[in-house]
């Protein structure tokens, strides 16, 4: 393969700058969602093996809130966000003011489910136009789709058909904050975006920049 030894960090420092902008973007429409204002930034984007993006997630039997989405069009991936149970759970009780609601215990209200839908397709679309935009690229999301599991089934369903012939990803660390939270009470989560293998080069060439 090869290409992850060619990414330097000024690629890095690329994907960086689009992430923050897909955040600049993210926030703007949580805020009017939630009628509060919402902040949001990427504090550092790296490129990670399988294994490490397992532990990133807190290992193979650690529970998250997934949404997964494929990527369509000229530069096609996969693309997760996952956020830890209690974090999601914080956030959904905000959303849809129900203080009761909970992601540690099933059944989970079809309002809660539904909420982190759209937090997953507000995010993620938000992410994508950024890279859109920057790169010139037709890229087109699929609907959405939400789980909650461990870690490892999660990843490990989403990397079937890719994990034959690509063995990284590109992480998106991404940090929300409620205006009046401590910054220690952000909502911190990961994006792990997954270029199937010719996308890395397509996608690092239309950022003018080669590998």
């Amino acid at each position: 393969m090869g290409y992850e030894k060619k990414i330097s960090s000024m690629h890095l420092d690329i994907l960086k700058e689009i992430g923050n902008i897909g955040a600049g973007h993210a926030a703007t429409a949580l805020s009017t969602l939630l009628d509060k204002k919402i902040d949001m930034k990427v504090p550092s984007v790296q490129v990670v093996t399988f294994d490490e993006m397992m532990d990133m997630a807190g290992g193979p039997d650690n529970i998250v809130v997934s949404v997964f989405l494929r990527i369509e069009g000229d530069a096609p991936g996969s693309m997760f966000f996952l956020l830890p149970l209690e974090q999601a759970s914080t956030y959904i009780r905000t959303m849809i003011q129900d203080r009761s609601f909970s992601f540690s215990e099933p059944p989970y209200s079809e309002l809660g489910l539904s909420a982190m839908q759209e937090l997953g397709n507000i995010l993620s679309g938000s992410y994508l136009s950024s890279l859109s935009d920057f790169t010139s690229l037709k890229l087109l999301p699929s609907v959405p789709a939400l789980s909650v599991d461990m870690a490892g089934a999660i990843i490990g369903f989403g990397l079937l058909e890719i994990s034959q012939v690509s063995d990284y990803a590109i992480v998106i660390d991404t940090a929300l904050k409620e205006e009046e939270f401590e910054e220690s009470e952000s909502v911190k989560g990961h994006f792990f975006l997954l270029p199937d293998p010719d996308s890395f080069e397509i996608i690092f060439q239309s950022l003018g920049v080669k590998l």
